[in-house]
């Protein structure tokens, strides 16, 4: 019976959806290791699998709608013969919990992040026609200290995953040469605009034993380049007593013969110091690539943001970064048309955004997100001016990045390929996903996960091309 039992398991299919950030990309592969562990087949077409998991977003609103509309995709698929089950699983599940599961029929189970540990288990008695209660959301904040240091010891409260040593509970959902690895969950932060810390809990940092294990693990399974990933990479250690800790990482993962580069992404700018500075231009195989969340450039605006720093300030980083390497990536976001935000400070984005030189920005339209202290603020700006601003900076932005771009013709760059058919890659400046492209012009066809060494030749907006040298 048994035998049977463990045979019916290894027949069952999955497809694992991921949308959102590269977090939640580790957090799939993640459910795929344990669920390969239990005797499930992964596929990726959702239509051939038995029970679909999409690993929602709950961010914004349009990465809410991009989830909401991936479960009802998923769904119709239910009338295919195959396809028996939808469940929802990431941010937005964990974070609207019982209310979504109301208003999603489409969604066969809500799942919150405490199910992950046991999501073989939660999927069989789903697949079954049994039922997963739903969660109620909470405030993940509570589960843990208000003391960093007092942490280490309650890791099992937190989204943090705490597996026995020579165990790597994950699969590669592809195989692209760069990978996401995570190294904290949560944050610390109370920025006035952000619920992240309601779903995904205080911070807490991985350990850096586990993260190398990890990295290694990735390097065995065709990775090259390693995408540091959390809520906020700059405070990684310091539930650990060491705020100097990635300092310390970095040199161990560099360690590492097949991985060619490491990246980190998402730096606060009020907690970037100089030895993290040094380290991320000296270390060998750090790329001198900077995700700075500076989100405005007003000194008032940002208070109200519960965020620190100014554009005066910001452009003293952005000088302190480009003097310890000329050839450094800066990408960062920005809001507009947060509560009270003047016409004279919306300009004053515009200003600092010129002189700033960045190589990559996005802009979002400021929106009221539940659970957030910016919900209640006051002098509130119409959906049709935070509109027209969006574009207007938009618009600006194309051009400034444009030019940034250009001011990289005669550079000498190191492309990733990362699709053959087009010759597309990145340089070391640009990050994945969010950034530009690089287009390498050559006799020679190059294949996927190769190094080439090019001088640019021109840009097609954000993206460069460039020359085999």
């Amino acid at each position: 019976m048994s035998s049977k039992i463990i045979n019916e398991k290894k027949l069952r299919t999955v497809a694992l959806v991921t949308l959102g950030c590269a977090r939640n990309e580790t957090d799939s592969e993640e459910l795929a290791g344990r669920l390969a562990a239990d005797g499930w087949q992964l596929v990726s077409d959702p239509a051939k699998a038995e029970i679909a998991v999409i690993n929602t977003c709950g961010f914004i609103e349009n990465a809410k709608k991009d989830s909401i509309d991936a479960l009802i995709q998923a769904s119709s698929l239910k009338s295919n013969g195959v396809t028996k089950a939808v469940v929802a699983v990431g941010c937005m599940a964990d974070r609207y919990g019982t209310e979504l599961a109301s208003e999603m029929s489409e969604a066969d189970a809500i799942l919150s992040f405490d199910d992950y540990k046991d999501i073989s288990a939660r999927l069989h008695t789903i697949i079954e026609g049994g039922k997963v209660k739903t969660h109620t959301p909470r405030d993940r904040r509570a589960l843990l200290p208000i003391a960093p240091i007092e942490r280490a010891n309650t890791r099992e409260l937190s989204n943090i995953d705490v597996k026995p040593l020579g165990t790597v509970l994950r699969k590669r959902l592809d195989n692209a040469p760069i990978a996401p690895l995570k190294i904290a969950s949560g944050c610390d932060r109370r920025c006035s605009f952000c619920a992240i810390p309601y779903f995904r809990g205080s911070f807490i940092s991985r350990k850096p034993d586990e993260i190398i294990e990890e990295a290694k693990w990735l390097a065995d399974n065709g990775v090259s380049e390693l995408y540091l990933v959390s809520e906020n990479t700059t405070s990684y250690g310091k539930d650990f007593g060491d705020l100097k800790m990635m300092e310390k990482l970095l040199p161990e993962l560099s360690k590492i013969s097949a991985i060619k580069r490491i990246r980190l992404s998402y730096l606060q700018p009020a907690e970037v110091r100089p030895s993290l500075l040094q380290a991320m231009v000296s270390v060998e195989k750090v790329v001198p690539y900077f995700d700075l969340s500076f989100q405005h450039a007003n000194a008032d605006l940002l208070r109200s943001m519960r965020r620190f720093g100014d554009g005066e300030k910001f452009l003293q980083l952005i000088s302190q970064i480009r003097a310890l390497n000329p050839q450094a990536g800066i990408r960062s976001n920005f809001i507009v048309g947060f509560p009270g935000e003047s016409d004279q400070q919306f300009m004053e984005l515009v200003e600092f955004l010129a002189n700033a030189q960045l190589d990559a920005i996005g802009v979002f339209g400021y929106s009221d997100e539940d659970k957030t202290e910016a919900m209640e603020l006051g002098n509130k700006i119409s959906g049709e001016v935070i509109k027209e601003r969006v574009s207007e900076l938009s618009t600006i932005v194309d051009e400034l990045i444009t030019e940034r771009a250009q001011m990289r013709i005669g550079e000498k760059i190191s492309v990733l390929i990362e699709d053959e058919a087009e010759q597309e890659g990145r340089a070391e400046h640009q990050g994945p996903d969010v950034d530009g492209s690089t287009f390498i012009k050559s006799r020679n066809k190059f294949l996927v996960g190769e190094y080439v060494d090019a001088m640019v030749s021109d840009v097609a907006g954000v993206d460069l091309i460039a020359q085999v040298l």
